[in-house]
């Protein structure tokens, strides 16, 4: 049986993820068998499994940094939201409704036994199990039937290291208060505090770190430096989404969405030499764009509501007029079709129209599609004829069904599972597709960046890259940094279960 470590957080995005991501890349080093767990995971980035199950994207992450193939197991319970207190409920990788917050919580002893079963089901494949907590184990509120920080801890045995984000500020009162607010049982779960993304010298932090731990009595593990790292981020707290300015020679706008979904989508994109990628709230914040993207998202209607709203989609539409190309990813395609209809009130009923930029009309069922899918773009006429040919690989994960109208042109041929289907639709200078992950590697980004250079009257050229090589040199860089930061014989005289 694996034995567990526990990673908990004195907030949302102290980097909770991260560090998990890095022990399990450090323990795969070190030559040990590693899974990730986290047993509840609120989050609106995911991914789809092999076998068509949907997981929390961070759980995705922290595998392929332990070097196995993401797991549903990894997962058992994802929320995602759905609006201000309601959220879709996906056990073991598949939906089974929407419930409220109050409604939820009653559920959630019901539950206990699904995110057993799951963490003993790998406990028995592997050495180690890096769990995950999730927001903070001192939210006191929520103690009863808690699965997700402290009951997890004692539902596995697992002991626990306490991160704390020193770059956000009062990192020493949040980790003291943290401590205090639990009980005395769950204050001994806790082995060492973490202090996480530090700017500065160290000399002058060191005081402060004695003096943490004669107040919280828990050693201080280590201090990791802050750095840049190129790996998928989980939430809406991302860094990424702060990005108002391009900072490349290709400006590329991403419209932030009040439910934005998988905006890993673009990270590929923020990969190529001299292409910047922003976010953009504000109709002001789109000009000057040479792509504009609408994204994935949790709520199509609702979404397609504040687009035009908030007058984004009449400066969309002003910019489509004078030229900038469109490109729509899964929910952002549905809205730049002709109409959406929810006849089964999946987003609340009702019909809507759409922004017109596509010929297709989208109506949302119960069924939910997810899989893995391969494609190849079809000969193109007319702008985006230069992506004719190449090769994607990627997933989907959308509610509904898209229609494209007699004589509309479909965006590429995807290979899903055995099946074959045609997938999206161009006109003109607009594209849609449901496929997430279009831009992670391949040809496509690159000819998509050489296409809106040209636009341009300039020229863009880049070597390829290999993608998976990449993201295996960013988990090595991550596990280095770490190691430099962590009292790593402390850690594994926790594993073993020393005092």
């Amino acid at each position: 049986m694996a034995k567990p470590i526990m990673v908990q957080g004195t907030c949302s995005n102290a980097g909770k993820s991260v560090i998990a991501a890095a022990l399990c890349r450090i323990f795969r080093q070190d030559g040990y068998r590693v899974a990730p767990f986290k047993a509840q995971n609120m989050a609106l980035n995911s991914f789809v499994t092999a076998d068509g199950l949907e997981l929390g994207r961070a759980q995705a992450m922290q595998a392929e940094a332990a070097g196995i193939a993401p797991d549903v197991r990894m997962n058992p319970i994802l929320l995602k939201p759905t609006g201000e207190t309601g959220s879709q409920v996906i056990v073991n990788g598949k939906p089974v409704g929407v419930r409220s917050a109050k409604d939820y919580w009653g559920d959630r002893r019901a539950l206990r036994p699904v995110v057993q079963a799951a963490y003993e089901s790998l406990a028995a494949e592997y050495d180690i199990i890096v769990i995950e907590g999730a927001g903070s184990p001192a939210e006191i509120n929520l103690r009863q039937d808690d699965l997700a920080n402290m009951g997890v801890a004692e539902l596995t045995d697992s002991p626990v290291v306490l991160v704390g984000d020193i770059d956000r500020g009062g990192v020493f009162a949040s980790l003291y208060g943290t401590v205090k607010l639990l009980t005395s049982a769950e204050q001994a779960r806790i082995r060492g505090l973490i202090i996480n993304k530090f700017r500065g010298d160290l000399s002058l932090l060191r005081p402060g770190l004695t003096m943490l731990e004669e107040l919280t009595g828990k050693p201080v593990l280590g201090v990791i430096p802050y750095a840049p790292l190129d790996l998928d981020d989980e939430d809406s707290l991302s860094e990424r989404l702060t990005q108002r300015v391009s900072r490349g020679l290709l400006d590329i706008v991403v419209v932030r969405l009040p439910h934005l979904s998988n905006f890993t989508d673009f990270s590929g994109l923020e990969r190529l030499p001299e292409v910047g990628v922003r976010y953009a709230s504000k109709p002001e914040e789109l000009t000057r764009a040479d792509l504009l993207i609408l994204p994935g998202t949790k709520s199509t209607l609702a979404d397609l509501k504040w687009l035009r709203e908030s007058g984004m989609e009449t400066c969309l539409l002003r910019l489509h007029e004078a030229g900038t190309p469109v490109v729509g990813i899964c929910g952002g395609y549905q809205m730049l079709g002709a109409r959406l209809c929810d006849p089964e009130g999946q987003e609340g009923g009702g019909e809507l129209r759409g922004v017109g930029l596509l010929p297709v009309e989208t109506v949302f069922r119960a069924e939910k599609t997810t899989a893995q899918a391969r494609g190849r773009v079809l000969p193109l006429e007319g702008f985006f004829g230069s992506l004719s040919g190449a090769e994607t690989a990627g997933y989907e994960i959308h509610m509904g069904e898209t229609v494209r109208m007699e004589g509309a042109q479909p965006f590429q041929q995807l290979l899903r599972g055995t099946e074959t289907v045609a997938d999206g639709c161009v006109s003109g200078r607009v594209l849609g597709t449901y496929q997430h992950g279009l831009f992670d590697g391949g040809e496509l980004p690159r000819r998509l960046a050489a296409l809106l250079a040209e636009r341009r009257g300039l020229t863009w050229e880049a070597p390829a890259v290999d993608p998976e090589r990449q993201r295996q040199a960013e988990y090595d860089k991550l596990a280095e940094l770490v190691r430099g930061a962590l009292d790593l014989p402390q850690i594994y005289r926790i594993l073993e279960g020393e005092q």
